[in-house]
């Protein structure tokens, strides 16, 4: 199996995770649920579009990019605060390694950023990186 299509397969999981958790009812955790659900549709777009599931489609590649690109640039906000909301899978290890933590949300940012959604090839070239970012965060700092 392609590296790509593991690591896509990877982010679907860890995103598919998150349509399953409960609903948080503090305002922060709420914030950063909904920031992480609208990640998880933009995801299933690209990822849809990425393995033929869905007919490739521009338009919508670079409206779920954007998405992605907004969130990962609002991830430090929606996190600045720490919950104990028992719904929140978020580890308490976020705020006390914040640095690496916000410095993964750069590194969605980026590698949503650089993503070229002009063609399904190119899709498929970068859909892999987003995957990465999104597992290399939620494997350190989401609890399952």
């Amino acid at each position: 199996m392609k590296l790509i299509t593991k690591t896509l397969i990877l982010g679907l999981i860890l995103v598919g995770g998150l349509a399953y958790a409960g609903s948080a009812t503090d305002p922060d955790a709420k914030a950063r649920q909904d920031l992480m659900d609208a990640n998880g549709g933009a995801m299933k777009v690209l990822g849809g579009m990425a393995k033929g599931d869905v007919a490739f489609d521009a338009t919508a590649a670079a409206a779920a990019k954007a998405t992605l690109v907004a969130d990962a640039a609002n991830i430090a906000v929606v996190f600045k605060n720490q919950s104990t909301d028992p719904a929140s899978k978020a580890k308490p290890a976020i705020w006390t390694a914040w640095d690496d933590f916000t410095a993964k949300a750069n590194d969605l940012g980026k590698a949503a950023a650089a993503l070229d959604t002009t063609s399904v090839d190119t899709l498929k070239a970068g859909v892999g990186a987003i995957g990465g970012a999104c597992g290399a965060c939620h494997t350190a700092y989401k609890a399952s």
